[in-house]
Parts: structure tokens; sequence; C-alpha cells
């Protein structure tokens, strides 16, 4: 005789008990016999009616908000065009004042090797 089945075996079968019945003999044994997996099944039941309760349901939107939700997109990509834009140009900021530096640094090494080749010479020729 194969083994009872405990709760937690049954716990994720009981959707399936519940919407269209189980054909699992051994679970079906045990929700009978066990009062927690009952209550579980029956909310899962009412679960299932209020769904299906919904699917009735119209829901027509007030008047306007059609134009709201439009105009809050529209607002919304307007202000991650302009973010985005921003960012660019900061990006190209910061990649222009890198060249900027660069170039700075390379010039200084330029004119102090100069300074330094004049200041050579001029030791040499005096000496």
């Amino acid at each position: 005789m194969p083994a009872e089945l405990r709760c937690d075996d049954v716990a994720p079968t009981l959707a399936e008990l519940a919407a269209a019945g189980s054909t699992d003999l051994r679970a079906r044994r045990h929700v009978e016999s066990c009062l927690r997996c009952q209550a579980e099944l029956v909310q899962y039941r009412k679960l299932l009616r209020a769904l299906r309760a919904l699917r009735t349901d119209v829901l027509r939107p007030a008047p306007g908000l059609v134009a709201d939700v439009l105009a809050s997109l529209e607002e919304a990509g307007e202000r991650h065009a302009i973010r985005a834009l921003l960012t660019g140009r900061r990006a190209a900021y910061l990649s222009g004042i890198a060249a900027a530096t660069a170039a700075g640094a390379a010039g200084a090494i330029v004119l102090a090797s100069r300074s330094r080749a004049r200041n050579a010479r001029r030791f040499r020729l005096a000496g």
C-alpha cells in the first residue's frame, strides 16, 4: 500500500482540484479526509468564482481619461528626450574636457622639454 499523502504533497494540486477536479485519486482522498486541505480548496473555489465574475464586468473609462493618459505619456516622452539630450551633451562636454586636458598636458611636456633643451644649450655655450 502506497504511503499516504501529506498536505504539502497535495497543495500544488489543489488549484487543479478546484478548477476541474483532479484525476489523482490519492489527492482527492486526502482532501476528503483533511479539514485543512478542504478549507484551502474552498478558498480556491471562491477565487475562481470571483475571477469568472470579473470576466463579465465591463469597465467604462471616465470621459477624458484617454486624453489625460495620452497627454501624460507625451509629457513623459518629452522629459525623457530632454534628459537624453542633456546626458549626451554632458558626455560630449566631459570628452572635450578630457581632450583639452590631455592636449594641455602634452603641450606642457613639450614646453618643458624645449625649456630644458634651451637651458642645456646655454650652459654648454657658457662653459
